[in-house]
């Protein structure tokens, strides 16, 4: 930064001697503060404000003789090292080849494409005109281009700068690409939109009724027949215990919902309930085509009603609602502190295990626990921005709806597969809400910003990943809970132990796969690879530029595959 042509190092070294030279003046009047503001080039000032009196009684340390194991000097030629050292870690890590489904390239209309937000046509199709000012300004990065995208209405695009952003720690975001989403014309895609338009059918049946409803029931018919459903089953079929779940080692153990989002806890000297606000049972939006279309066209035309009463998380409205305007790393957060009010075990790997003099805090306690936690997931949702926005553009379960309703009235004709278009989903939909669009938990339906990845199921995966690699997995959490049918109370579980390792997996599918019950994301959207990615190269630097002073023999955790690692 520079002032007057002086760099900012030496405006410091200026005023430090005008600050000497005035000590015997101020001296004489004790009791004035001494202030110096420096006016560095972007208007911010740096001021220090010191007693006469104060100057004049306190002991200079000599940083050459200071007490510690390194010094002055040296100590900062180390600490630039161990950065020099952190990023050099980063760099020697592959760079992948950026691979998408060719959907958006294969489609001139872009009826693949994320498109909400921009103009559309009375078939909720782009201007393609419109959608050309978008990759212009992808493309470029400047802010005239960004301006000037034709925009449809009010709405505006969700940061698409964002994952052009460079990182100070961890992995660049073009070194974790998400594998090619399914394809438009897919059996998979098909199977996806599906499961989803079941999910909306099913919102307001309490987790608890999941095993005696007629409607799961059909519902986990349907989708083990389908020619490439890829949720999670037992014996080749999907059943009460798996639907919906996400396909980690702990996800259909025990309760749907993870005791993370379940327990009481104390955050800090406040009561935490896990009650939360929900929308009422029976109320969607989007259902209504020209709701629908107007909402494609960047206009929000409904509003959301709450149910009166608090409730734990007992239905998939309750944990789409949960999750629809949480800060970033609230829920891995929470676990974090459940997990230490537990007396959970910390991980074997704790160098405090085998201190008896001296405890964790600022290295290996809870605020180095909390802070790992928001730089993952900080840095993991900047990861999947690069993959939404400059690589997949994967569009919207709400624009897929769109293309279902607008194919099966004749009104267009699009390459969707004929299991989405044929299924019992599809068809109760029509016969509920009388179009075949996939209705939305939420009045706006999805954020502005692509599917593929989801960024709760990014910085979730990244903030569970710190979590897990902090505490013994195996330990068992005490006096499991689950919500009773209205979610007014917590009653006991009874069943296989839980483990704090299962547990953390199944909130992460939670905080992931759970988006899609507000019919905002894709199951395949929910993939965990970027958040685990980028919490695992932070870890990694941490342990090899050397930064702690304790013996430390490294992070270790079970990956949400399953693989047991040391980092």
């Amino acid at each position: 930064m520079k002032k007057d042509g002086k760099s900012l190092t030496t405006a410091l070294q200026t005023t430090n001697k005008t600050v000497v030279k005035r000590r015997e003046f101020l001296a004489q009047v004790g009791g004035i503060a001494i202030t110096t503001t420096i006016a560095a080039s972007n208007g911010i000032s740096l001021s220090t404000e010191v007693k006469a009196s104060t100057i004049e009684t306190n002991n200079i340390i000599n940083p050459q003789i200071a007490i510690g194991p390194v010094t002055g000097k040296a100590r900062i030629d180390k600490a630039f090292k161990i950065r020099k050292t952190a990023a050099k870690l980063a760099r020697k890590a592959p760079i992948p080849a950026l691979t998408d489904n060719g959907d958006d390239d294969r489609y001139p209309n872009r009826i693949a494409s994320y498109t909400k937000a921009l103009p559309h046509n009375d078939l909720g199709e782009v201007d393609t005109t419109a959608y050309t000012t978008y990759l212009k300004a992808l493309n470029t990065g400047k802010a005239d281009d960004f301006n000037a995208i034709a925009m449809g209405g009010t709405l505006r695009l969700e940061n698409p700068q964002g994952g052009q952003a460079f990182l100070l720690q961890g992995l660049d975001p073009s070194q974790v690409i998400l594998p090619p989403a399914p394809k438009f014309d897919s059996a998979e895609e098909a199977a996806e939109m599906v499961e989803l338009y079941w999910m909306a059918l099913t919102r307001d049946i309490p987790f608890s009724r999941y095993d005696t409803d007629p409607t799961i029931a059909a519902a986990c018919d349907e989708l083990s027949q389908l020619s490439d459903f890829r949720g999670p089953k037992l014996s080749g079929r999907v059943t009460p215990q798996t639907i919906f779940r996400g396909t980690s080692l702990g996800d259909i153990t025990g309760p749907y919902i993870s005791q993370f989002l379940l327990r009481p806890f104390q955050y800090g000297a406040f009561p935490f309930t896990q009650r939360f606000r929900i929308g009422m049972p029976g109320v969607d939006h989007m259902f209504k085509y020209e709701d629908w279309l107007s909402v494609q066209n960047g206009r929000v035309v409904t509003r959301d009603v709450f149910d009166p009463t608090p409730r734990l998380i007992f239905s998939g409205r309750a944990i789409g609602e949960t999750i629809h305007n949480d800060p970033l790393y609230q829920l891995p957060y929470h676990a974090a502190l459940i997990s230490l009010s537990l007396g959970a075990a910390r991980d074997k790997a704790n160098p405090y295990l085998n201190l008896k003099t001296t405890q964790p805090f600022v290295t290996f306690g809870g605020p180095f626990l909390f802070a790992l936690i928001a730089d993952a997931c900080i840095r993991a949702l900047t990861s999947v921005w690069y993959n939404k926005w400059y690589i997949h553009r994967r569009l919207r379960p709400e624009e897929f709806g769109g293309r279902v309703h607008n194919m099966i009235t004749g009104k267009a004709n699009y390459p969707i597969n004929p299991e989405v278009l044929n299924s019992r989903a599809v068809a109760d939909t029509f016969s509920k809400y009388g179009t075949y669009l996939l209705p939305q938990a939420f009045p706006e339906g999805c954020p502005t910003h692509p599917a593929y990845g989801a960024g709760h199921a990014a910085f979730g995966a990244a903030g569970v990943t710190v979590v897990k690699a902090f505490f013994d997995e195996d330990f068992v959490i005490p006096n499991p809970v689950m919500p009773n049918d209205d979610g007014t109370t917590l009653v006991p579980f009874v069943g296989p132990p839980l483990t704090l390792g299962g547990e953390l997996d199944k909130l992460a599918s939670n905080i992931g796969v759970c988006r899609n019950t507000a019919g905002v994301h894709w199951r395949t959207d929910a993939n965990t690879v970027i958040g685990e990615s980028i919490a695992i190269g932070i870890l990694s630097e941490l342990r090899q530029s050397g930064c702690f002073l304790e013996d430390f023999g490294g992070f270790s955790l079970t990956k949400f595959d399953g693989t047991k690692i040391t980092i």
